[in-house]
């Protein structure tokens, strides 16, 4: 069978990918002490860039300087200098590929130690048991912070293309504020942003529009949603599918599809829904119904480790095929593909029955392994997971203090010049 895995993708902005696999998005929490991309992030992208990829998505860059994911997050608003993001861009192209920027707002998904601000289309908090006070106790957003926070992304997406990205991703999925918005557990406003799916969708189609009015036709704009919140009474396949309806006459060029959130980590590997149990295309059942009425090319994400796989997903019609961990520790999985060859390591599994715990540990191992390739080192996909997840934490607690010092700055240079 004569596969499409290396054919070009002519995007409907005019842009092309090179090929049909994309680096899908990971957080790196990876910013210097100014909130900027700096040569460990370089050094990154130049090692995927390398492997032959069609596409790299970078890790959530964040459109609000006081809402982070992280306090390592990366940070474009319209104080931040363009010279970092250029060469982070430029980095990107190195293999010939493409480069999108992930652009992204936490909403209540914000740590309780973190500065700044916590919203949430209402006050419901993440649920996450014992856990839960990990979270900060999220504020109703009201409709100044709405309206503002929509032209945020577009100063962020407009800034991207000045900086020499090819596109940007809006991420609506994983339990962020625009899936809080769209989810009906968490959103229980009953304005003009709550209520039935085209409310709860209006924030997200605003910024849609908001973006692609900022920034040129050529530049592609795409969405991640998630194909399923994988909770009783949440957003669901039928809602995604309406939602990419929606989207289509934006000039959206792309939808990724992925799952779950903080509160149920499909996205992980470690999914509530039995659909999903599959050890790789976790998602691939979901993405398989949408594909058959979606107007736009659907991107899927999650669990993908071998070229069989990738074959069967692009097989059941999906346009590109999206990898995280497997490039995480196979920087050149690609340029092996290519060659007839698999990866010879995968990561150590994580099998905590805690939850939580389980998906902060997952999520670390990957860290550890993009900050080995950012020094220019091999992979060391065995190291234990409590090793991983007690390093993270040292590097966070660092990187808390940089990002107070950082912003409290800020806020006085803002003050001083107003």
């Amino acid at each position: 069978m004569t596969s499409e895995l290396f054919s070009p993708l002519t995007l409907r902005s005019g842009g092309v990918l090179k090929n049909r696999i994309a680096k899908a998005a990971m957080e790196e929490n990876m910013a210097d002490d100014r909130q900027l991309p700096d040569r460990r992030l370089l050094s990154l992208y130049r090692r995927w860039a390398a492997g032959g990829t069609g596409l790299l998505i970078t890790g959530n860059v964040m459109v609000h300087a006081e809402a982070l994911t992280g306090p390592a997050g990366v940070v474009l608003d319209e104080h931040a200098p363009l010279h970092p993001f250029s060469e982070w861009a430029k980095a990107g192209k190195f293999g010939g590929g493409a480069i999108w920027m992930q652009i992204n707002h936490p909403g209540r998904q914000v740590t309780a130690d973190m500065p700044g601000v916590v919203w949430g289309p209402t006050d419901i908090g993440v649920n996450l048991g014992k856990h839960s006070g990990r979270f900060g106790k999220p504020t109703a957003m009201t409709a100044q912070q709405i309206q503002e926070t929509v032209a945020r992304y577009a100063v962020t997406a407009r800034r991207a293309e000045e900086a020499g990205f090819d596109g940007v991703e809006i991420h609506a999925a994983h339990g962020y504020l625009l899936s809080q918005f769209l989810s009906p557990l968490v959103n229980k406003r009953t304005d003009r942003w709550g209520g039935s799916l085209e409310n709860r969708a209006r924030m997200l189609l605003d910024i849609v529009r908001a973006v692609r009015a900022s920034v040129s036709p050529s530049f592609a704009v795409a969405v991640k949603l998630n194909s399923a919140d994988f909770q009783r009474g949440g957003f669901d396949a039928d809602d995604a599918r309406q939602v990419i309806e929606t989207l289509e006459p934006l000039g959206v060029d792309m939808v990724e599809l992925s799952g779950g959130s903080y509160e149920s980590p499909a996205m992980t590997g470690r999914p509530a829904d039995d659909r999903t149990q599959a050890r790789e295309a976790y998602f691939l059942d979901l993405a398989r119904d949408l594909v058959r009425t979606s107007p736009l090319p659907l991107m899927l994400t999650g669990g993908i480790t071998r070229r069989v796989t990738a074959e069967r997903v692009l097989d059941s019609g999906v346009s590109v095929l999206g990898m995280g961990t497997a490039l995480a520790v196979t920087p050149d999985l690609p340029e092996l593909w290519r060659r007839g060859r698999e990866a010879d390591r995968t990561m150590r599994p994580v099998t905590w029955s805690d939850k939580a715990l389980a998906s902060a540990a997952g999520m670390a191992q990957v860290r550890h392994q993009m900050r080995r390739l950012a020094r220019g080192r091999a992979t060391k996909p065995g190291t234990h997971p409590a090793i991983a997840l007690a390093s993270e934490h040292r590097k966070q607690r660092r990187a808390l203090r940089n990002y107070r010092t950082w912003l409290a700055t800020s806020r006085a240079t803002s003050q001083a010049a107003a």
